[in-house]
């Protein structure tokens, strides 16, 4: 997958078969959307393409605003490419940037800056200086310079449409399950395992220990029903985030304790998957009813795999 940062150089795309969106989360409609995209480029020929922007559009029209992402960049990267797409144009995006005219974003951006010929967007697609243009606007200006636009509908789950905003709720308020389904996978962090006090150890359970990054999104403290992805392999777990209060309060980690199985992870590059909410962050009055609680959260975990 090619990939520009800032409007490409001249040649142009083969017929560039475009969508635009940040993509946070990858979730079923975004992968539905490329689907459409990658379909559209192999009929005509085309190039499937990908326009998106850095920093995310909120950071820069609401300053101070404290943002969190359900994927990281390098994962979003990896994604785009597993779906099909050709070309990645990631265009940072500025105060001048966010005062182009609708007008101006489809003569300078789309037009002479891509070439589009064919443009797939929601029906409640929005852009310009203080979103002043609509799919209407987009259509008559898409007349003028020549290209197509094909508006899809949203998709929906559990009653609602599926969006990035909705998934970071569900995430927050501890439903992995409606989040999973969202997604069309588990939610899950990434991150390389680090040493910690080896206090799982100590308790029977041993434990690979990541330090969540703080522009993610992260589910509530406590424990969960987890799978672990190390080296392509996948291992049933239970997971535990929090500070530890039984110990004093800490630095919040992600503890992740292999339910068969024992890999020594330091230094590792591991997946956190996580399947079903199990309980809440609890403060012990000893580590020996810390011991007990955990052994109820392996049983718990188990019976999450059984069903």
């Amino acid at each position: 997958m090619k990939v520009s940062h800032g409007l490409p150089a001249p040649p142009l795309s083969s017929h560039p078969v475009l969508t635009i969106g940040n993509f946070d989360g990858q979730h079923v409609g975004h992968r539905e959307l490329l689907a459409t995209v990658v379909h559209c480029a192999r009929e005509r020929q085309g190039t499937p393409m990908v326009l998106t922007f850095d920093p995310h559009p909120v950071l820069v029209l609401s300053p101070g605003t404290t943002f969190q992402f359900l994927t990281s960049p390098s994962e979003k990267l990896a994604w785009f490419a597993a779906q099909g797409v050709e070309h990645l144009v990631v265009l940072p995006f500025t105060k001048a940037f966010a005062a182009l005219s609708p007008r101006e974003f489809v003569w300078s951006i789309l037009k002479d800056g891509l070439g589009v010929k064919d443009l797939f967007v929601g029906e409640h697609f929005v852009f310009g200086k203080d979103r002043r243009g609509n799919t209407e606007t987009l259509r008559e200006l898409a007349g003028q310079a020549g290209f197509r636009v094909h508006l899809l509908k949203p998709v929906s789950s559990r009653d609602a449409v599926v969006s990035s905003t909705r998934i970071r709720q569900f995430v927050r308020a501890g439903k992995m399950e409606h989040a999973r389904q969202y997604l069309g996978r588990p939610y899950s962090l990434k991150g390389t395992v680090i040493e910690g006090e080896r206090r799982g150890q100590g308790l029977g359970y041993r434990t690979a220990n990541l330090r969540p990054d703080k522009d993610r999104v992260l589910p509530p403290d406590g424990v969960y029903a987890t799978k672990m992805v190390w080296q392509d392999a996948v291992f049933p777990a239970v997971s535990y985030i929090g500070t530890r209060p039984t110990f004093g309060k800490g630095e919040r980690l992600l503890e992740v304790h292999v339910l068969d199985g024992d890999c020594e992870l330091y230094g590792q590059a591991i997946e956190v998957q996580f399947l079903q909410y199990i309980r809440g962050d609890e403060r012990f009055d000893d580590s020996g009813r810390l011991a007990e609680r955990i052994a109820q959260d392996v049983q718990q975990t188990r019976r999450v795999f059984a069903a």
